[in-house]
């Protein structure tokens, strides 16, 4: 394989350019790149919607994206029930679209994930987009090619989790940002604090995590004054704060009685509920941060914290393929590149990618009850760094196999498609198959001349890695020897490369490098069509690891998804709703464990008391007094399995007990019905 040298355009070239630029769009692709990226995207569709009749719907999230779709209030405000008595214990907005697809479909279960599965699949496509501006249609494939086959993104695009979608608008921000970076233009910042903004809507704090690193990157690699730079990213970050605060601003106006009560806080406040339960105390030991409320700490996972977390037993296998490539990739492209001008673009692209994977480590590290599905977030970050790392590698190969040129001669050379990753004023496409130093000739290169052995390198790196995450469980351990025989014969290849050794070779020894870093990740992710190994629904993860792999080996663990209730669940709604006499509320329940399925099979208001935790004071004993009075309510559902509030004391002490056989239940276990009519 030769190298396709740089050309110099001419004016018809230029002013090709000059109009793409103008109307953001790149020239038309190589036809074998469009149907790479069909491929690409096909297999991403595939992998991220298979069995979506049958999807791992979070238990708590699902039964509000039911209860969302019934009505405005709790649609606008994430409503837990149809009446929208309390709030979920997130923002709603990574909520709304699966809210809209129920509302338009019914109460399917592939209705609530279909959103989830285009989310994904539109963050492949989004992330070719952006990685092909930045450096390049190879890189760009492999960065597509690497997301797509990251076993968390297929595990979590089936499950009705924020994560998603908070990938998509953070991605569609670096895009942004990118583009602000390369033209100039102000436009395209404020996009970016608006896509920001969004993404706040989707996870809250989490999203603002890229500020600091879309801060310094604009700063110091964007053209202009260094005033003039700064004043722009406040007005793109006033823009991000101002989208961000909309939802919180509008709620924390609205009366107590136009909404619900704010799940997870001791005060009614939504910004307790963004700073405190879902911020600080994620980072303190005090799970009463701001306004949140007690034991939030306790209902969290544990583990999956400092510094060894992307890298440990359970969360490595989910997203950390990649990892070390990455981190050369970041570290060879500054340093490559720290001679070029400050607005060097591809410098810029390492800086961007790699600082987004660094800060979200660092928090990662230092809070605490991380999912594993938390990780999803840094794919993209990986995904690009592995495209651009290998991107650059090979052309730092490809040029040290140049023939040497005189002072004087130039070779005639071809055209190559233009690519809107521009120098600093836009005059000169970099092409990945080349960036040459022009001060460089032929295989004499800096770091000792040594440069174009990068690239079998990172391919050795990234395949001996992959034994490394596999081998606690061994899980794919028929793979392990494709892995390390395609890594051979691409390192071998490509490291015995020689005068006569044939382009088509060296074709070959690239293709099964590429394909001997993927086929154990690949074989992660291909799991997670198996229910047995796609973890639980409330913390979706591949293979055996986890809890929910422990306690369910040799079975999948049941899947419960809209309007499909159990026999016992279906018991209770009938003796509920037989019974029931003109009160708003079919039933209270301790805590949203006991609500949760009969949410999912029926929207109907339930006054959900202590929320997710069970320990939100909502309802206080006289207000669920004042409801039973008033003939809001007349039964509650108590459990075992949650802290006693004064609220369910007042249940105890003021209602009648009711035989389990009367609704279905033949023993008594940890539920208990209580008839709590004014006639008792």
């Amino acid at each position: 394989m030769t190298a396709i040298p740089a050309v110099r355009p001419t004016g018809a070239h230029r002013g090709r350019r000059a109009a793409n630029r103008r109307s953001g769009r790149p020239e038309d692709a190589p036809r074998w790149e469009r149907l790479a990226l069909a491929a690409v995207l096909v297999v991403a569709t595939v992998l991220y919607s298979w069995g979506i009749g049958h999807a791992a719907l979070h238990p708590f999230y699902g039964a509000a994206i039911r209860s969302m779709s019934s009505g405005w209030r709790a649609f606008f405000f994430g409503g837990l029930d149809a009446s929208g008595s309390i709030s979920i214990d997130k923002l709603p907005g990574a909520f709304w679209p699966d809210a809209v697809s129920v509302w338009l479909f019914g109460p399917r279960t592939w209705a609530a994930a279909l959103p989830q599965v285009v989310e994904g699949v539109l963050t492949v496509w989004l992330l070719h987009r952006i990685v092909r501006a930045w450096a390049g249609p190879f890189a760009a494939l492999i960065a597509a090619l690497v997301l797509t086959l990251t076993p968390v993104t297929v595990v979590l695009a089936r499950a009705t989790i924020p994560d998603t979608a908070l990938t998509l608008l953070l991605v569609a921000a670096a895009g942004a940002l990118q583009k602000a970076v390369r033209t100039e233009r102000l436009l395209p910042l404020i996009t970016c604090g608006i896509w920001i903004g969004l993404a706040f809507q989707a996870k809250m704090l989490q999203a603002w995590l890229v500020l600091p690193v879309f801060a310094a990157v604009y700063q110091l690699v964007a053209p202009g004054a260094p005033l003039k730079r700064a004043l722009r990213f406040l007005l793109g970050g006033a823009v991000a704060l101002a989208v961000s605060c909309f939802w919180v601003l509008i709620a924390w106006a609205t009366p107590a009685a136009d909404r619900p009560y704010f799940d997870g806080t001791s005060d009614n406040s939504p910004f307790a509920l963004v700073f405190g339960y879902n911020g600080l105390s994620r980072f303190s030991s005090d799970s009463t941060a701001f306004g949140a409320v007690a034991g939030t700490a306790t209902s969290r996972t544990t583990g999956n914290t400092g510094w060894g977390v992307l890298i440990n037993q359970t969360i490595g296998p989910q997203v950390a393929w990649f990892l070390p490539l990455a981190v050369l990739a970041t570290v060879l492209g500054v340093v490559w590149r720290a001679r070029q001008p400050r607005t060097d673009m591809l410098r810029a692209g390492f800086l961007m990618w790699g600082g987004w994977l660094a800060v979200h480590t660092l928090v990662f590290s230092a809070s605490n009850g991380n999912h594993a599905y938390y990780t999803a977030v840094i794919a993209p970050a990986l995904a690009a760094l592995t495209g651009g790392g290998l991107s650059l590698f090979r052309s730092e190969y490809e040029s040290a196999y140049e023939p040497e040129q005189g002072a004087n001669h130039e070779p005639e050379r071809e055209p190559v498609p233009w690519s809107p990753y521009l120098s600093a004023h836009e005059s000169e496409p970099w092409s990945p198959q080349v960036a040459v130093d022009e001060s460089e000739h032929g295989p004499a290169r800096a770091w000792g001349g040594r440069r174009h052995m990068a690239l079998p390198v990172a391919i050795a790196l990234t395949a001996a890695w992959a034994l490394v995450l596999d081998w606690p469980t061994r899980f794919v351990s028929w793979l392990l020897p494709v892995a390390v025989m395609l890594a051979l014969c691409g390192v071998v290849g490509l490291w015995s490369r020689g005068p006569r050794t044939s382009p088509r070779m060296i074709h070959a020894a690239l293709a099964a490098g590429i394909a001997a870093t993927l086929v154990v990740p690949a074989g992660w992710a291909v799991s997670s069509l198996d229910p047995l190994y796609a973890g639980a629904a409330a913390s979706p993860m591949t293979g055996p690891v986890g809890n929910s792999y422990y306690q369910h080996q040799h079975r999948a663990p049941r899947r419960i998804g809209l309007d499909r209730p159990s026999a016992r669940d279906t018991a209770l709604l009938d003796y509920l709703s037989a019974h029931r006499n003109g009160e708003k509320y079919l039933l209270a329940t301790q805590a949203a464990y006991t609500a949760e399925p009969l949410l999912r099979a029926k929207s109907e208001p339930i006054l959900v008391m202590g929320g997710f935790t069970g320990s939100t004071p909502f309802p206080t004993a006289q207000q669920f007094g004042s409801l039973v009075a008033d003939h809001q309510v007349r039964y509650a559902l108590l459990t075992t399995q949650r802290p006693t509030t004064p609220a369910t004391t007042w249940v105890k002490s003021h209602c009648t007990r009711i035989r389990p056989t009367a609704y279905g239940r033949r023993t008594v276990g940890s539920f208990a019905l209580y008839d709590c009519s004014p006639q008792k």
